[in-house]
């Protein structure tokens, strides 16, 4: 089952959410939905909770 997490745009500050894998700790790239910038998206899950999120902008 798919976590929701709802969190702040690092380049345009807009809420965006995005959907989480809470079976699997991942980090990859992924577009904002608003401004269309890079964010570099880090997560971590800890007994199928969220224990850790990180978006961060991608340093070009």
């Amino acid at each position: 089952m798919m976590n929701e997490h709802h969190f702040q745009c690092p380049y345009c500050w807009e809420e965006i959410s995005m959907l989480l894998d809470p079976s699997v700790s991942s980090s990859y790239v992924e577009d904002c939905e608003v401004c269309c910038n890079p964010i570099q998206v880090t997560t971590h899950f800890e007994d199928m909770e969220l224990a850790g999120f990180l978006a961060a902008p991608i340093e070009e």
